[in-house]
């Protein structure tokens, strides 16, 4: 990847059902081939290691879910500018998001445009690798929206929706 592409990274734990929701959305989006100038990367539980991709990227859309109190599938779009401005992680990944990002920021490699999709869910209860109905529902919208973001230029104000689901 040169530093002129743009990073899709899904994260979050799959054995712990919507937990792994920004995952799930990446591989979605990897059902088909990247537009040029997009690289997906399934971050899984995310580690240190995310920071080397990260670093070589021009603009980073960052997929992942939160236990934020609004309904199950409800889609965000942030575009923090400090890491103390996302919202609340589970902390279901090696390391949390925000430690993920005070590292890339403490690099100071040019930092790239970051922008946040969160997907709301319920805190996780077992462990399952299946998506909740809601959830599952919300990984179609969720991938489309993340490719309009990836193939973008230009700030864009937030977005939030919710899937009507039973």
């Amino acid at each position: 990847m040169t530093r002129d592409q743009v990073l899709v990274l899904g994260i979050g734990n799959t054995l712990l059902g919507d937990e792994g929701v920004g995952v799930h959305v990446v591989r979605r989006l990897m059902e088909a081939p990247a537009p040029p100038g997009v690289t997906y990367l399934d971050g899984g539980t995310g580690s240190l290691v995310l920071l080397e991709p990260m670093q070589r990227a021009r603009r980073i859309v960052l997929v992942d879910a939160t236990a934020d109190g609004n309904p199950p599938g409800t889609l965000r779009r942030l575009s923090p500018r400090f890491s103390s401005d996302f919202p609340p992680s589970l902390a279901a990944h090696d390391i949390g998001l925000r430690d993920l990002l005070d590292s890339f920021y403490l690099l100071d490699q040019g930092t790239p445009d970051v922008v946040l999709f969160t997907l709301s869910i319920a805190l996780p209860q077992d462990m399952t690798v299946d998506l909740s109905p809601h959830l599952a529902q919300a990984v179609p919208g969720a991938a489309a929206a993340v490719l309009a973001e990836a193939g973008r230029t230009g700030p864009r104000l937030s977005l939030d929706s919710r899937p009507d689901c039973p």
